[in-house]
């Protein structure tokens, strides 16, 4: 990850201040950089970690970093990680085009690489994720959507670039196709493990730990997967309190709606679809043999479904 790094520092480089001052601030500005890790991991799994993994890791975190700024912009945000998000500190205009910069730049890199496969799985991957933003965008405050349309958008939005990131370093690695699917089936049922564990946290987890304010979820209008299960099987008066925070995006209403979530164990039920996603990602390695590295995924898979941040 250190030579990850400073491929990144590298690579950043701008003769435009603003843009130098603004990745910066958002790269340096903590996260589990977590999905440059996977490249890096699954490239162990299948045997070797080249310059090359350095390089697709940097262009995955590129990537990630460039949605983070759109949408914070989207959102509205003012807090990531702890810290005041780059709108609320530069404005909206400097985030959202020097989003563009990293997403142009990660396309920069990719080109230098010179694999007709890695620029497939990365274009396919970054235009799923954008159609992602766009579902999740039509849903906001649509307290009609399915526990089916929530877990697409997941795959979209989120997923899909766990997924990359792992398929990824197994075709650096040149695997076998068993192989290779394998890893990125483990990537996609980590990434929604990953997302569904975030929203239970966006409602119940410590704020400092998270470094966001909790409700975000509510106050956006997003309809998440624990105020979808209270919706559908909460007593029928507490379920429309849900729907009317959500509708109006009532934070102030945030106590009484995790009341009625922690009555109907929404947060219990999203945690096992969790573990079932985990689980499942675990079961997606079965092409590779017992070794450190498999075992280092399967710990990772139980962390993310586990952690407190």
């Amino acid at each position: 990850m250190q030579q990850v790094d400073e491929v990144i520092r590298q690579s950043l480089s701008s003769q435009v201040p603003l843009i130098n001052q603004i990745s910066e601030y958002i790269i340096h500005s903590g996260g589990k950089r977590l999905r440059p890790t996977l490249v890096l991991m699954a490239g162990d799994l299948c045997g070797s970690v080249s310059a090359a993994h350095h390089q697709l890791a940097a262009i995955v975190e590129f990537i990630h970093t460039a949605t983070l700024l759109h949408d914070d912009v989207v959102d509205a945000s003012d807090l990531r990680r702890g810290k005041s998000t780059a709108n609320h500190v530069y404005g909206n205009p400097a985030s959202v085009l020097v989003g563009d910069f990293l997403y142009s730049r990660a396309f920069q890199m990719m080109v230098r690489l010179q694999q007709m496969r890695v620029m497939e799985i990365l274009a396919d991957a970054t235009n799923i994720i954008s159609e992602g933003e766009v579902l999740q965008l039509l849903n906001v405050r649509n307290i009609g959507v399915s526990e089916q349309d929530y877990l697409q958008v997941i795959h979209f939005k989120t997923a899909k670039l766990f997924e990359a990131a792992t398929r990824l370093g197994a075709v650096q690695s040149q695997v076998s196709p068993a192989q290779e699917e394998g890893l990125a089936r483990y990537g996609m049922h980590l990434g929604t493990a990953f997302q569904l564990i975030d929203d239970v946290l966006d409602l119940s987890g410590d704020s400092e730990k998270i470094g966001k304010t909790l409700g975000n979820d509510l106050v956006e209008g997003k309809v998440t997967l624990p105020m979808l299960y209270a919706i559908q099987n909460a007593p029928a008066s507490q379920a429309e309190l849900v729907k009317q925070a959500l509708l109006q995006g009532q934070g102030d209403q945030l106590q009484t709606v995790l009341e009625i979530l922690h009555g109907v164990k929404a947060f219990d039920y999203v945690r096992t679809v969790a573990h079932r996603e985990a689980a499942l990602a675990c079961q997606a390695l079965a092409p590779f043999a017992e070794c450190p590295a498999k075992q280092a995924l399967i710990d990772l898979a139980g962390f993310s479904v586990n952690r407190q941040q």
